[in-house]
């Protein structure tokens, strides 16, 4: 997102650079060693911080500090100084800049609005509706209108926890983190825009004290108010804004010649993703002059204050960003506040868009019938050159045509955001006097504080992990025998890797082998290495990853054994495997009960919901990622496969009323024979297919964007009868599935996952075979909210007929308790499920309920019941985690 310089610069030319930049620098220091310094102030004197000072000369400025103050360099001369804040009175003032500092201090008044002469009353139309009728009709036109900028950014964030837990404070302070102590990151940036997505950075230095953190603005810095949506949340200039927005006109006044309109923001419904303010539009040119408004995402305050400058003709661009973030979060308070002034802006602009059009609104005049409507037989080029005055929703549609017709010539639409990123080789090695030159803002005190400390920190820590890393270097990693249970890699060198898996369940318990413990590992040897466009990886590995697995009560030992060879260019890419050995495995192959969740309620409610068999088994298995949309998967298993009968009634919970079940699932089609032991050979091939799917780039790298498409699944699975046997599976199964979800702005989103499948052969089909479903018989709601079902058994209703499955989940921005605004502003969402199940041989079995999704940003809680035809059969609570968060 910044320019780059050339790559291909020889050595020699580097050196004399560097050595011209440094040179430079110290004669700017002795030769700009004058300018203006000063504050400002409002007429009670309360500083005015992040004021911005404007040299009309030089078509520059800087932004003052949180207390007002501000120092800028300047050669000596005349020069004519702009000072503006929002909601006050510009000031202009002329001076002269000789050998020393000119001393510069401003006192702002509250800035007067003149009413238009228009009674606002039941009949009369607020004025704001028209001038945000005109504002939006012409954002995407603002959007459009420059092809590319670069400019130059310095950006400074300082925070600070302002509380914690009282039992966290003392360990807070050991790792150096003190309660209202500011802690500083300062960059300085260079920022490239081209049309329609690219950004370049490049960081030319970064200082900064204290952890990384999350609050980072980036998401504002990059996009802008003219697009539907800032980091999710609806712009006031959408095209749907009148849908979640409510606008009202304050006033007006002149500044440099034009008219700027002041319009309050105010939500039809308070909550998260939607702004709350006041937005300041240029009368006749419909740009923003300024904004200042707030928003709030999983329960944080967000402040958001952009002051634009015109840096071309009649092209305006924020010149200095405020942004402020907030909030309380299980005991910990914190604030944290971003600065990023843009300076030295070259813009390129977009000449088809060099005609400024008049926009009429024909809600409230008449539209002279000399002005042409569209013609969709000529190019939206055209038009726009012809037409000097038009409505505002044709206005809209040219623009939108315009758009479209120069989609049509790109080669990449399938990509919506490229972007690089890069750090200068001296960034993090800029000295203080650099950074004095450079800083377009005096820090506080409380910044100055915070680098001394962390300063002085720095050599201790700097010490520290150069005795760390020397240490390293002697030895490799030893062994910890606490690796076998939460997981451990070991390095040897030249692509060669082993360790142990990380296996929360490695110690359980179940009622077939009461008991058991698993060890699994993995030895790994991978070889990359760039291709021609020095970007995409050209990798080739291949592993062995064995399992063991031993049940105390049952006193057998299982093992199996995966070795796989995969080769990946880039994305596209494919894997060979063979896996084998004797092991044992739940009914249903993905899993549906956690191990050790099951371990919890047979201890302690007497309830074994997971159901096993054991097999001899081995499979060839081939995948191959033809491109980000189309993956082909085959396998072919062979094996012997038996049942198994539980060893062991052990249990806290004791009471005669409550028995363990048999370990042979209870099913509403199943006969005796279809838990026969059993030798089946069994092939199968799948299809997942994601049509229409988008792409980011981040230096040169394309990322698939796999939430922007559904994914469409078909598969084929057949049991290959053996002719001299009758102990083999024969059967043919034909499945296929769609899951996506739709997003309506902020009003909410719909998940579903939708499948249907049906045996066009079912001559021979053991339990195994048979298609299960998602269920759940515990408390402990399953991660996706689109899933699995809530109450459905695991196994009653697995068939070998046909079937049908709907699982559909609607989560509200407001529906009941969500309609309290301090419910909506701590990220609190509600979710209706309905869920639906048909096989030939079952019931109409549906579900219905209702969660509250994001307690304490954290949880979710779903209470609902499952029905048979009419029939409630059973319901309850499910606890979970909440429906943003992704756990894989």
């Amino acid at each position: 997102m910044y320019p780059i310089n050339p790559s291909d610069m020889i050595d020699f030319y580097k050196k004399a650079s560097l050595l011209i930049y440094l040179l430079s620098l110290i004669f700017c220091n002795f030769s700009l060693a004058q300018g203006i310094r000063g504050k400002v102030t409002d007429d009670s004197g309360e500083p005015l911080g992040y004021a911005s000072i404007f040299i009309r000369n030089l078509g520059d400025g800087i932004p003052t500090n949180q207390q007002g103050e501000f120092e800028y360099k300047l050669r000596p001369g005349f020069y004519d100084v702009v000072v503006q804040y929002m909601g006050y009175t510009s000031k202009v003032q002329t001076i002269e800049v000789k050998e020393e500092w000119v001393k510069l201090d401003f006192i702002l008044e509250q800035q007067t609005y003149a009413l238009q002469e228009v009674t606002i009353n039941s009949k009369a139309e607020d004025p704001a509706l028209t001038i945000m009728r005109k504002a939006i009709s012409k954002a995407k036109f603002h959007r459009l209108q420059v092809d590319e900028y670069t400019m130059t950014v310095y950006l400074k964030g300082t925070g600070q926890l302002t509380n914690a837990p009282f039992f966290m404070k003392k360990e807070l302070e050991k790792e150096g983190l003190k309660l209202n102590e500011a802690y500083t990151t300062e960059s300085v940036s260079e920022i490239t825009f081209r049309q329609p997505n690219t950004v370049e950075e490049k960081v030319i230095s970064i200082r900064t004290n204290g952890d990384n953190n999350q609050t980072s603005p980036a998401p504002y810095i990059v996009t802008s108010f003219y697009q539907e949506k800032i980091n999710e949340a609806i712009s006031p200039l959408a095209p749907s804004a009148f849908a979640y927005y409510k606008f009202r006109f304050e006033g007006s006044f002149i500044e440099n010649g034009y008219t700027i309109n002041k319009i309050r923001v105010t939500p039809r419904s308070r909550g998260e993703r939607v702004f709350e303010g006041h937005i300041f539009i240029i009368e006749d040119h419909w740009a923003i002059h300024s904004l200042d408004l707030k928003t709030s995402l999983l329960g944080f305050d967000i402040g958001v204050r952009q002051l634009y400058s015109e840096v071309a003709t009649h092209v305006w661009m924020p010149t200095t960003h405020t942004y402020t973030f907030g909030g309380k979060f299980f005991g910990f308070a914190g604030e944290y506040k971003y600065l990023a002034s843009a300076r030295d802006h070259k813009v390129i602009i977009n000449q088809d868009l060099i005609v400024d059009t008049k926009i009429l609104d024909e809600k409230v005049q008449e539209i002279p019938k000399s002005i042409r409507s569209l013609d969709k037989n000529v190019s939206a080029l055209e038009q726009m050159a012809q037409n000097d005055q038009l409505s505002r929703k044709d206005f809209r549609k040219l623009i939108n045509e315009y758009e479209k017709e120069a989609l049509k010539e790109r080669e990449d639409v399938a990509v919506i955001s490229n972007r690089s990123y890069k750090i200068d080789s001296l960034a993090k090695k800029r000295d203080l006097s650099y950074w004095d030159s450079i800083r377009p803002l005096k820090l506080t005190e409380a910044e100055i504080k915070g680098y001394q400390r962390d300063d002085s920190l720095a050599v201790v820590e700097a010490a520290k992990v150069s005795e760390n890393d020397s240490l390293a270097k002697k030895s490799m990693r030893k062994f910890n025998p606490l690796d076998i249970l939460t997981g451990g890699g070991y390095n040897f060198g030249k692509g060669r890797s082993a360790g142990f898996k990380s296996n929360p369940s490695s110690i359980s318990f179940n009622t077939v082998e009461g008991y058991r413990a698993v060890l699994s590992g993995y030895y790994k040897v991978q070889k990359s290495e760039k291709m021609a466009d020095s970007v995409t990886n050209h990798t080739r590995s291949w592993s062995i990853e064995p399992e063991l697995r031993y049940g105390f009560s049952s006193k057998q030992f299982y093992s199996m054994i995966d070795i796989k060879r995969s080769v990946n260019k880039g994305r596209p890419g494919h894997t060979l495997g063979l896996k084998g050995g004797s092991y044992i495995f739940q009914y249903n192959a993905d899993n549906p009960i956690n191990e050790l969740v099951n371990s919890l309620y047979s201890f302690f409610l007497r309830q074994n919901y997971m159901k096993l068999f054991e097999q001899d088994f081995a499979t060839l298995y081939f995948a191959h990622r033809i491109s980000d949309a189309f993956t082909y998967r085959s396998s072919i298993t062979y094996a012997d496969r038996r049942s198994l009968s539980n060893n062991t009634d052990f249990s806290l919970y004791n009471r005669d009323s409550r028995n363990y079940t048999d370990n042979i699932p209870e099913n509403i089609e199943t006969m005796p024979d279809n838990f026969e032991n059993n030798k089946s050979l069994i092939w199968k091939s799948s299809i997942s297919w994601r049509p229409g799917v988008k792409y980011q780039i981040r230096n040169g790298r394309k990322i698939p964007l796999l939430d922007s498409a559904p994914l469409v699944n078909f598969s084929y699975t057949k049991g290959i009868k053996h002719q001299r046997s009758i102990d083999h599976a024969d059967f043919d199964l034909l499945e296929g599935g769609i899951e996506h979800f739709f997003n309506f702005g902020v009003s909410g989103k719909l998940d579903f996952n939708l499948k249907a499948g049906t045996f066009i052969n079912n001559n021979k089909v053991y339990f195994q075979d048979f298609v299960h479903f998602g269920g759940n018989r515990t408390i402990f709601a399953n991660m996706g909210v689109a899933s699995n079902y809530r109450f459905l058994d695991y196994y009653q209703y697995s068939t070998s007929s046909e079937y049908v499955s709907g699982i559909v989940h609607y989560q509200f921005r407001k529906f009941l308790l969500t309609q309290l605004p301090m419910l909506r502003f701590t990220g609190l969402r509600e979710n209706l499920f309905f869920n639906y199940l048909k096989t030939a041989n079952s019931p109409h079995y549906w579900e219905v309920g209702y969660s509250l999704d994001n307690l304490f940003r954290v949880f979710r809680i779903e209470m609902g019941a499952g029905f048979e035809n009419n029939n409630f059969n059973r319901g309850g609570v499910r606890l979970g985690i909440a429906s943003f968060i992704t756990i894989n």
